[in-house]
């Protein structure tokens, strides 16, 4: 007898489940618990390095190795008497809001690991030890922390599958949908934190390099543009190296610090977008020139 189609992909789901968790067991019990005896010792890195590489790993593999999966496989040997998985994944769909936490952190562990590896040989020479053992697969630590990355879009695919080949009559469609829904919602919100960190990550940059004038410190804004700019000098007919920031609701025009200590710019000029103006100009002396005008001044600019 052929397996209903919608049974098929519910078992996909759970062999891949089993498959995850022998993985976060190998990132929280081996890599993470390893790595942080080592560095209780002092001989390493320090704890805190290890903590913040590992991020909320022990969550992440608690709440599937003890809830999720025995979960799911209690529902697949029940499969046919009551066949649904609806309700259980509507169970943990709310829980995956922990990976919001561990993909911002993404980024940041990775390059730890880089940077810690070069400073510290002992620590470098623990991971390679661990990569080297059977249960790795030849695989790099790095490449197992991609896994919770890639798994709550796996659920997504897995589940869209599922809903598609249910049958209209099937007793887990309501609970199905639903448990889609929210999986999707959650999928949305992981990216959306996501951009959000990386967001405020690059403003911050951007203000130290303009040495943090408090009155243009503002985590709402928004960086649009920056490059090197010339200005014009119509008086003695000449051009000097200015540098220019354009936020969603001001430009800033700044000079290059020549003695880079602290900040890179200075910011001579802000200009509040609001009333703002630029018109390009034909000048033939001048290509690609262009003029800004705005409540606080002009300036005659030009690009390359």
């Amino acid at each position: 007898v052929q397996e209903p189609e919608e049974k098929k992909i519910a078992l996909e789901l759970l062999e891949t489940e089993q498959a995850y968790v022998s993985r976060l067991h190998l990132l929280d019990q081996i890599f993470y618990a390893e790595l942080m005896k080592e560095a209780k010792t002092g001989k390493t890195v320090p704890e805190e390095v290890v903590k913040m590489i590992f991020s909320n790993i022990s969550s992440i593999y608690q709440f599937h190795a003890k809830f999720f999966l025995p979960e799911l496989q209690k529902r697949m040997e029940d499969w046919s008497c009551n066949p649904r998985i609806g309700d259980v994944i509507q169970k943990l769909a709310p829980f995956l809001k922990m990976y919001g936490e561990y993909l911002k952190n993404f980024d940041k562990a990775v390059e730890l690991i880089t940077v810690w590896s070069e400073k510290s040989p002992p620590f470098q020479e623990l991971i390679a030890d661990i990569q080297k053992r059977k249960v790795c697969a030849n695989l790099t630590l790095q490449h197992h922390m991609l896994e919770p990355v890639q798994r709550i879009p796996r659920y997504e695919l897995l589940l869209k599958d599922y809903v598609r080949k249910l049958p209209p009559k099937s007793p887990d469609r309501d609970d199905a949908e639903k448990a889609l829904e929210m999986i999707f919602m959650v999928a949305k919100h992981s990216n959306a934190a996501i951009a959000e960190m990386e967001r405020l990550q690059n403003l911050w940059v951007v203000y130290q390099r303009l040495g943090l004038e408090d009155d243009i410190v503002d985590p709402s804004n928004e960086l649009i543009k920056e490059g090197p700019i010339q200005k014009i000098s119509i008086r003695n007919n000449s051009t000097s190296e200015k540098y220019l920031f354009l936020f969603n609701n001001m430009l800033l025009y700044c000079v290059p610090k020549v003695i880079q200590v602290g900040a890179e710019f200075q910011v001579h000029l802000r200009i509040d977008v609001d009333g703002m103006k630029v018109r390009e100009l034909k000048d033939t002396q001048f290509p690609h020139t262009f003029l800004v005008s705005g409540k606080q001044r002009t300036l005659e600019l030009q690009a390359r």
